[in-house]
C-alpha cells in the first residue's frame, strides 16, 4: 500500500515537473516569435514549431491565440527569476529589499525588455497586449504595496506616504530609465542595479540619526 501511493506522488510530481516544463518552453516560444513577426502575424501553428511541441499542446496550454498574452507575461517573468526576489523580500531590512527590488527590475528589463518594449508599442493598436501592459504595472505596484506597508513605522522619509513611495520607484525604475542608461549613455546592468539601489535607499529611507 504504501509503496502505491509512493509511485502515484512520484508520477504526480513528474507529471507536473513536465507540464511546468512544457509551459516554460512554449512561454519562450511565444517570446521568440512575437520578436521575429510581432503580434499580428504570430499563429499557433508558429508557436508550435518554434516550440517543438504539437498545435495541440500549445491550445491546452494557454488556449486560444489570445491565450499567449499570458505566454507573453510568464516569458518576461520567468527570465527575471521570481523566486529568487521572492526570497530575498522575505528576508532583509528595507534597504535589502529595495536593492532585491532593483535586482529584479534590473533582470527584467536585461534580459526581457525587447518583449516589454514591443508589447508597450503593440498596444497601441492591440487591445490585448495594452491590457498585458497594464496588468505588468499593476502587478508590480500590488508587490511593492506589500512590501512598503510591511515596514516598520519610521521607515520612510519623512513626509513620505506609500502611495507617494510607490510613485518614486516607478519614475526610477523603468525600462525607459534603463534603456537611456544602457543603450545610450553607456552604463552597464551591474551599474544601473548599483544606482538604482542607492537612489532609491536616498530617496525613501529615513536618514540614520546622525548622533
Amino acid at each position: 500500500m504504501g509503496s502505491e501511493q509512493g509511485r502515484r506522488r512520484y508520477e504526480s510530481a513528474r507529471r507536473a515537473s513536465q507540464a511546468e516544463e512544457t509551459r516554460r518552453n512554449i512561454a519562450a516560444a511565444v517570446r521568440r516569435v512575437f520578436v521575429a513577426q510581432g503580434w499580428a502575424a504570430l499563429t499557433i501553428r508558429d508557436v508550435a514549431r518554434a516550440g517543438g511541441v504539437s498545435v495541440p499542446t500549445v491550445y491546452a496550454t494557454y488556449g486560444n491565440k489570445a491565450g499567449l498574452v499570458r505566454a507573453l507575461a510568464d516569458a518576461a517573468e520567468l527570465l527575471a527569476d521570481p523566486e529568487r526576489q521572492s526570497a530575498e523580500l522575505a528576508e532583509g531590512s528595507p534597504r535589502q529589499q529595495l536593492a532585491a527590488m532593483a535586482g529584479y527590475d534590473r533582470r527584467l528589463f536585461e534580459r526581457a525588455g525587447d518583449v516589454i518594449a514591443m508589447v508597450r508599442e503593440a498596444g497601441r493598436a492591440e487591445p490585448e497586449l495594452a491590457a498585458l501592459y497594464a496588468d505588468g504595472r499593476r502587478r508590480a505596484d500590488s508587490t511593492r504595496v506589500r512590501v512598503f506597508e510591511a515596514w516598520p513605522d519610521g521607515s520612510f522619509r519623512p513626509g513620505l506616504d506609500v502611495p507617494t513611495a510607490i510613485d518614486v520607484y516607478a519614475a526610477l525604475c523603468n525600462i525607459d530609465v534603463y534603456t537611456v542608461l544602457t543603450a545610450e549613455r553607456g552604463w552597464t546592468p551591474d551599474r544601473v542595479e548599483q544606482w538604482w539601489t542607492e537612489a532609491l535607499a536616498r530617496e525613501l529611507l529615513r536618514l540614520p540619526d546622525p548622533s
